[in-house]
């Protein structure tokens, strides 16, 4: 079975440096520091964003958890004083 990427195939070296040159052309030697930088604290924000809602899932599916026990002890405790 052959598979084909999702978005095609993977830029090599000679199509990174022409898409470095785009980027250099399009903003500035001057303002990739600034590009570079901006990127990087967005990536940090989307993956501290990503680890708040993991971390809510996570709190959420242990309630309910916790709520079905709680509820199946109850329960067990009616039938043995029936």
């Amino acid at each position: 079975m052959n598979l084909l990427p999702l978005f095609g195939p993977i830029p090599g070296g000679m199509e990174m440096m022409v898409i470095l040159l785009i980027v250099i052309l399009l903003f500035g030697a001057n303002k990739l520091p600034k590009l570079a930088r901006s990127t990087g604290e967005a990536m940090g924000e989307f993956k501290k964003g990503r680890e708040d809602i993991e971390r809510e899932i996570q709190e959420a599916a242990n309630g309910v958890e916790q709520r079905d026990e709680e509820y199946e002890t109850e329960h067990t405790d009616d039938e043995t004083t029936a």
